[in-house]
């Protein structure tokens, strides 16, 4: 518990004016209204201000991005762009909120699960099963319909054969 709590207060700010030529790395959660030339690795929350400029790749647990950020972005749990933000690349989170007027050009993939190569190949299994199982059964039913439509077929033909 103490861990979520230490990685949600900003113990980190990068300042107004402030720029990072290089790569920036917090185990706290941060807030960033300068620039950074490089990428971005933060623990816990990531805060970029309306003034903030973040020319990289970020990784953070959760972002709420008010500036810019040229780069792939990847926040588990949540990201969320205000009015002002303005997102160029590809984004990777749980959840995504976009405010009104927010600029995003990007792709963004929503399925965390599915980042796990092994999860993906178990669940192709799984669906290969299930798809097997479905065939099987549409295929049981179907000539079941066909034999019981076979035999209607003959038992009204012999009866129109017995009529005088």
């Amino acid at each position: 518990m103490f861990k979520k709590e230490e990685t949600s207060v900003i113990k980190t700010i990068l300042g107004k004016g402030c720029v990072v030529g290089g790569d920036f790395t917090c185990e706290t959660a941060a807030r960033i209204d300068g620039t950074v030339e490089g990428n971005v690795k933060v623990s816990g929350q990531l805060i970029v201000g309306a003034g903030g400029v973040i020319h990289g790749d970020v990784e953070a647990t959760s972002i709420v991005i008010g500036g810019e950020i040229i780069g792939n972005v990847i926040a588990p749990e949540r990201a969320e762009l205000i009015t002002t933000a303005k997102l160029i690349g590809d984004l990777k989170t749980g959840a995504i909120v976009i405010d009104e007027n927010a600029i995003f050009q990007g792709k963004c993939d929503m399925n965390q699960e599915e980042a796990d190569p092994a999860m993906k190949a178990k669940k192709r299994k799984g669906a290969a099963k299930t798809a097997k199982r479905s065939a099987k059964a549409a295929l049981v039913e179907a000539l079941a319909e066909v034999k019981e439509s076979t035999e209607e077929t003959v038992e009204n033909s012999e009866e129109q054969k017995e009529q005088p």
